[in-house]
């Protein structure tokens, strides 16, 4: 939950004033940003310096917090803060994300950081945020990750109150992609929404939030995580999930950047849970006929009777109204 803003002296970092990456619960919180980096096999940032080796592992070098110049905060979060820092050698811009031990320690997450460490250092997409490298001191763990210039979409969306067609069709494309990207190396996301998803510099989408994704070689999962009004009914269910969770979450995206709200959002928990369970699921008439067709592709109670990834990219509302600027990097193994 947001918590009072303090000053932060980027040597001292103190106390944990708040956004953090590593989700916790189903709730709404805020998180950080962050621009592109298409070279496989090489981590950059905007002034495009190589920072891995060729192999595309984690660089040899050990970083501390004196090798940045930190500027100002872009968010505020449970474990602790992210900022936007300058690498003073390589000179290039980064979000630093500032997570305090003793705060992950008390709610028993290190796991969470550790998997999503893990996961993230191996993903390589134009869709998906870069994660470049890690250290740590005694108090505090630093992830050094890409920075999105144009930040949250949750806050965007807050600001614009909707989104049109042609953006919303837009940022289903590229997440699609992303998620193709993702399924194909058995890692689920399960927490997708606006708090998760940043903006880059020409306003491309990225999957930021890696805290309750999950590499399931079976793809097939239990546990109960993400965010309340993203839950899908098998979920809620107890029932045993595996990916196609993800679409029935890019469907509520869906709804929620065309209309505003999530669409089964209630006054409580229990009425949302039901309607969701239920399907319950109204179009205002500000929704076209093509963007009702896909979310009604994807809100399905059987998670086999979802619209695949792959079809939602060819989805002829996505097609006709989509003006992604970055190529589609991933193509589905032929059979």
């Amino acid at each position: 939950m947001m918590q009072n803003k303090e000053n932060c002296d980027p040597k001292g970092l103190q106390r944990p004033m708040a956004t953090s990456m590593v989700s916790v619960g189903p709730q709404r919180v805020q998180i950080p940003s962050a621009p592109e980096a298409t070279d496989k096999n090489a981590i950059t940032g905007p002034g495009r310096e190589p920072v891995t080796s060729s192999s595309g592992a984690a660089p040899a070098k050990k970083f501390t917090i004196h090798d940045f110049d930190i500027g100002r905060p872009l968010g505020k979060g449970k474990f602790g803060n992210v900022y936007v820092a300058r690498d003073k050698k390589l000179n290039f811009i980064v979000a630093l994300k500032v997570l305090f031990k003793s705060q992950m320690e008390k709610e028993g997450v290190e796991h969470q950081l550790r998997r999503e460490i893990e996961i993230q250092s191996h993903l390589r997409h134009p869709n998906i945020l870069r994660f470049y490298n890690y250290f740590h001191d005694r108090s505090r763990v630093f992830l050094i990750l890409e920075y999105a210039p144009r930040g949250e979409m949750y806050k965007e969306l807050q600001k614009c109150g909707r989104f049109d067609d042609q953006r919303t069709a837009t940022y289903m494309e590229e997440l699609a992609d992303a998620l193709l990207y993702c399924h194909e190396r058995k890692v689920i996301h399960r927490d997708i929404k606006p708090e998760n998803l940043l903006l880059g510099l020409r306003g491309e989408l990225k999957i930021a939030d890696f805290g309750w994704s999950v590499h399931a070689p079976s793809l097939r999962r239990r546990t109960m995580c993400g965010t309340l009004d993203y839950l899908p009914p098998e979920m809620i269910e107890g029932k045993i999930h595996d990916e196609k969770v993800d679409l029935w979450s890019i469907g509520v995206l869906c709804y929620e950047c065309l209309v505003g709200n999530p669409p089964f959002e209630t006054a409580s928990h229990s009425d949302t849970y039901k309607r969701i369970t239920k399907v319950d699921l109204q179009f205002p008439k500000v929704v076209s006929d093509g963007a009702r067709d896909l979310v009604s592709k994807l809100l399905r109670h059987s998670p086999s009777m979802r619209l695949p990834l792959q079809s939602v990219i060819t989805h002829p509302w996505v097609k006709s109204n989509s003006r992604r600027v970055l190529p589609v990097v991933f193509a589905p193994k032929k059979p």
